[in-house]
């Protein structure tokens, strides 16, 4: 899957309090792991994900290998906004 960079931040940006640790727990991931899928870059706390960068308009285009961080998030901001 192919996402802008300034958009994976802003999916980052919308996710509820405590979500990192959700997505962390549920996922068997540590919390610096999912920060470093979101373009942290803390990789001596966690591991590097399938995550390649494309200079561009936007922040770049994000090459993400394994969506499984991303579909969850959107699903937890989907549940909050649905608690709303």
């Amino acid at each position: 899957m192919v996402i802008t960079f300034d958009k994976l931040r802003e999916i980052k940006h919308s996710l509820p309090t405590g979500s990192v640790k959700r997505i962390a727990k549920e996922l068997d991931l540590s919390e610096q792991t999912v920060r470093n899928y979101f373009g942290g870059d803390h990789y001596e706390d966690g591991e590097v994900v399938d995550f390649h960068l494309e200079p561009g308009p936007d922040g770049g285009a994000v090459q993400l290998e394994d969506t499984k961080i991303l579909d969850l998030a959107l699903q937890i901001i989907e549940e909050a906004s649905q608690t709303k």
